[in-house]
């Protein structure tokens, strides 16, 4: 696709070398002489602006203003005189994507405009996923194809009356799936309840699910609707449901087979209307064979399983989660929109991302905080995603050729506990990790220390 560019320069021979050295490129190039001719340019749609600090009718600080006002999302570079720096930051708070002085190597230049470029193409991308999404009030924000499958499979699932089980690790946004299902479903007029089943022990769980008569226990001073009810002509989402015992998993498939149940302490059976979606982190049909879930229970649930495969598997979601994220609590924050350095971004590139969305959002929302300028760089990262390259240390010795890349990381992983006699602390400091992403790796491995 030919990207449209407009040069804003009142010097006639300033616009003639831009667009003799761009010429070669797949640009096409309009030109305006002055401020105003740059805001009226707005109506050729370009995708991005070169624009002259200093022009006659309307300077370019003025003429920046109006193209925000009018266009917000355009990018724009200015070009700026020796010794004028002072304007140029000041053009950049008022919306530039970036500035360069005369004079300039047009090979500079031309890297300039295509990051602008590359900006604009994310921007875009993420404006059209957000219009996409947001018709229907949507937050899920992907670019992946296996994430484009999980919605696929979403929308066929949603209007039907089919339980769902959502499958995937901690934080890789299962209740954002269960609230699109909701949203697309037939019961969408009615509420949505959500519980977490391993926040509470089993006799407050039951009482949380079903409900309780007054003085069916101590402290129950009067009649108290459960999750069940309260869903009446909804959906009911339950998360972790791994971590519920046996025998309240007993209790549940009743749910699901009859969809009827009885307040604890009471005798009246209620009768319910309500979808039921559930979500885990862990391998319930191991379980199954272990024992450890019931296997009628497991069926009734796993109807339509969706599987959300884990962050590190979908990295092309991650600069779109990115800017999603920085948009977001920029926002939240009343701060400027910032951007992230190449340098940052390829460093969350290259990260695993133990705790999938929600650690990404937390350590952008941590380097919004913390960044002075504009720019989220690398050093804001935490100290797990700039020493991920340490992973080999000098120290250890590699095993031999011919096994798997996660054969040698568990390998290593095993080296550095023994050396420091089973020490988390130490082994995760030995590999230059974090303990928490040590932690998630020996899970994921299955070691275990002795």
């Amino acid at each position: 696709m030919i990207r449209k560019i407009l040069i804003a320069d009142d010097e006639p021979n300033m616009i003639w070398a831009l667009k003799k050295a761009l010429s070669k490129e797949e640009y096409e190039i309009i030109s305006a002489d002055n401020g105003e001719e740059a805001v009226e340019g707005l109506a050729e749609e370009p995708d991005l602006i070169i624009m002259d600090l200093k022009m006659p009718k309307m300077n370019g600080l003025e003429a920046l203003r109006k193209i925000k006002e009018i266009n917000p999302k355009i990018p724009v570079i200015m070009i700026t005189a020796h010794g004028t720096t002072d304007t140029a930051v000041e053009a950049m708070k008022i919306g530039a994507l970036d500035y360069i002085s005369k004079p300039f190597d047009i090979d500079e230049l031309k890297v300039v405009i295509k990051k602008a470029l590359e900006y604009k193409s994310l921007n875009d991308e993420i404006n059209y996923l957000r219009e996409r999404l947001d018709e229907s009030s949507s937050k899920i924000v992907f670019k992946s194809r296996s994430m484009e499958e999980v919605l696929k499979l979403v929308y066929k699932v949603a209007p039907t009356e089919a339980n769902v089980l959502i499958l995937g690790e901690s934080g890789t946004g299962k209740e954002l799936i269960a609230d699109e299902i909701h949203r697309l479903s037939k019961k969408n007029k009615g509420p949505l309840i959500k519980l977490n089943c391993g926040a509470f022990a089993e006799n407050l769980l039951e009482s949380e699910l079903f409900g309780y008569e007054k003085g069916a226990f101590t402290g129950a001073v009067s009649r108290k609707k459960g999750k069940f009810e309260l869903a009446e002509g909804g959906t009911v989402f339950l998360d972790e449901i791994g971590e519920i015992s046996e025998a309240m998993q007993v209790k549940l498939l009743r749910v699901l087979q009859e969809k009827e149940f009885e307040r604890v302490g009471g005798e009246t059976t209620i009768k319910g209307d309500f979808r039921i979606i559930a979500a885990t982190n862990k391998d319930l049909k191991s379980m199954v064979d272990d024992n450890k879930f019931r296997e009628d229970l497991y069926y009734r649930l796993n109807v339509v399983p969706i599987k959300i495969s884990p962050l590190r598997e979908r990295k092309d979601d991650i600069p779109l989660l990115i800017e999603y994220s920085i948009d977001k609590f920029s926002s939240q924050m009343g701060k400027n929109r910032f951007r992230i350095s190449n340098e940052a971004l390829d460093l969350m590139m290259k990260y695993d991302w133990p705790g999938n969305i929600r650690e990404l959002q937390n350590i952008v929302e941590r380097c919004v905080i913390l960044a002075s300028g504009q720019e989220i760089t690398e050093d804001l990262l935490p100290n797990e995603i700039k020493s991920q390259n340490n992973l080999v240390g000098s120290s250890i010795v590699l095993p031999e050729e011919g096994i798997s890349l996660e054969e040698v990381e568990k390998n290593l992983i095993m080296q550095a506990l023994e050396r420091t006699d089973q020490n988390q602390t130490n082994a995760a400091k030995l590999l230059g990790i974090t303990r928490h992403t040590l932690i998630y790796r020996m899970e994921k491995y299955n070691i275990i220390t002795k």
